[in-house]
């Protein structure tokens, strides 16, 4: 049976508006169960090879609920997340609160609404594997950051041992949606992380568009055994 939030095209962007829409309440309780609370060293990490010095400017995309924005703005930089989700930004703005140096706008991955060279670091944390088209987002992040600057992705992956990616697509497929069920009243909702995934082709072919993108220093920092990973490079 095909997932309603899976789609392809001018539907797509509405598809997972929707989705998100409809889970933006409990997304960080749902992260937490899923990941027994391991996706907060995933964004740690993520913040730590951002590297942001105080005054620094920053853009977080398809920031959601805020979290890898607010760890960003820690660091004293000044720092704007951006998403397309109303709500997912009022979850964020209540969450973090707005400062002079942290606020969320709604807007665009695809299209965003900066000037080029702007940011110092442009971030993504599960956020490209849902855009109607990952190669134009990730263009973009590179459009509005600055020379010099850096480009990070933390996203799902896909294991390189054939058995370790079996378990962790059976995962995916049976306990996922039940969580999403049972936590969230909706298991097609999660059930979508697994078909958005079977598309996107994951570390290797997203260090492979930053390369092509003209980004230097291209690494790719597996976690959990490339379950997860995040993909990071530098704009020339």
């Amino acid at each position: 049976m095909s997932n309603r939030f899976q789609a392809k095209g001018a539907d797509r962007a509405a598809r997972v508006g929707e989705l998100f829409g409809l889970i933006a309440s409990r997304y960080d309780q749902l992260n937490d169960i899923q990941t027994l609370g391991l996706h907060r060293r995933w964004k740690r990490r993520l913040v730590s090879l951002a590297a942001l010095k105080p005054g620094e400017r920053a853009l977080d995309v398809c920031c959601g609920t805020g979290d890898i924005t607010r760890r960003l703005a820690e660091s004293g930089a000044d720092v704007t997340g951006l998403d397309f989700s109303p709500e997912m930004l009022a979850v964020a703005r209540r969450r973090c609160g707005l400062t002079a140096s942290l606020r969320f706008v709604q807007g665009d991955a695809m299209r965003l609404p900066f000037g080029d060279g702007e940011f110092a670091a442009v971030t993504v944390g599960y956020g490209l594997r849902n855009l109607v088209d990952w190669r134009t987002g990730l263009s973009e992040m590179v459009r509005v950051a600055a020379p010099g600057g850096r480009i990070l992705v933390l996203e799902f992956g896909k294991p390189a041992n054939r058995w370790l990616c079996g378990l962790y697509f059976l995962y995916l497929r049976l306990m996922v949606p039940v969580l999403g069920l049972l936590f969230c009243g909706n298991a097609a909702a999660y059930a979508y992380i697994l078909d958005s995934l079977r598309e996107y082709p994951a570390q290797s072919g997203v260090a492979d568009g930053m390369r092509s993108l003209g980004l230097q220093e291209v690494q790719v920092h597996d976690l959990l055994g490339g379950m997860m990973s995040i993909q990071s490079g530098v704009k020339p």
